[in-house]
């Protein structure tokens, strides 16, 4: 599945600690898990496929079909897929901005947590002011920050550890118009104020922890059998472990704490997921058949 930064098409913001149970994952809008859905099987395949396939595996995910009818419209209306019909019967296919935003997603979604580079211990601080009025614009830059991993410890201030990503930060600024009211730097940690309590400021370190706890406490004691549960935990997995990239800013261990749990709840997406991915394809492979 996918995710991206994409200010057309954004996904779900950042969660509150807890917004991980399976209650609540449930509860995700039909939009939301049919981006999932399309990531996960759709994109891999590479083939139209039937309405039918997408509403009865939406449906099997507790989803309505009249909302999952409108999921697919409001997908379309975005650009992301088109329909072309035979008879009385739709197909749906990514289009090219589709299959490009979901692949970039993909991607993202399965190295996140994977690698670790060493700390040169500089920092990259971005400057950026946007007023209270344009509150949109506001919001646009936050999330694309976030997915980029910055972290703000005060109004206009965003901070990486990652001085790479400065073509990043300033492809942003661009794309939002704020070149003019933004300015960056890169350096270590000065003499005044302690590194770690300018990072606890800068990420709720404490709420991404017990994402991660539920996380883990959801998905370590599931135990699918049949292939249509073993599919519908897996899109339960991946549509949860989509979040971490917003919430997760994948700092370096000198600025984590001791035996940090991200390491352990990457282990256990990667895990599950191959554990499941066989049959999910399997059951997957049924409703394309049941469709036809």
């Amino acid at each position: 599945m996918a995710m991206t930064s994409h200010d057309t098409v954004t996904f779900d913001a950042p969660p509150d600690a807890g917004t991980l149970s399976r209650r609540r994952e449930l509860s995700a809008t039909a939009r939301s898990l049919l981006l999932t859905v399309l990531g996960e099987f759709v994109l891999p395949r590479g083939e139209p496929v039937w309405t039918r396939a997408l509403l009865d595996l939406l449906g099997e995910l507790g989803v309505e079909q009249k909302s999952a009818r409108q999921a697919l419209s409001r997908t379309a209306a975005e650009g992301l897929i088109d329909s072309s019909r035979e008879g009385r019967r739709v197909r749906w296919e990514l289009t090219e901005s589709g299959h490009r935003l979901l692949s970039a997603g993909a991607h993202r979604i399965y190295t996140f947590g994977t690698s670790e580079v060493a700390w040169d211990g500089r920092w990259l601080v971005l400057l950026a002011s946007v007023p209270e009025s344009r509150r949109q614009l506001r919001h646009r830059l936050r999330t694309r920050l976030a997915w980029a991993g910055f972290g703000s410890p005060a109004p206009a201030v965003w901070l990486s550890p990652d001085a790479e990503k400065q073509a990043e930060a300033a492809e942003v600024i661009r794309e939002l118009g704020l070149a003019e009211v933004a300015s960056s730097f890169i350096g270590p940690f000065g003499p005044i104020g302690e590194q770690r309590e300018m990072v606890a400021q800068a990420w709720n370190l404490d709420r991404v922890e017990l994402a991660y706890q539920d996380f883990i406490a959801t998905f370590q004691r599931a135990e699918p059998t049949t292939p249509a549960d073993v599919a519908r935990e897996q899109i339960n997995l991946v549509h949860a472990w989509r979040r971490f990239p917003f919430l997760d800013p994948q700092l370096p261990a000198e600025l984590l704490p001791s035996g940090w749990i991200g390491v352990k709840a990457t282990e256990l997406f990667h895990d599950r997921h191959r554990r499941w991915d066989a049959d999910a394809r399997r059951h997957w492979e049924h409703l394309l058949r049941t469709a036809d």
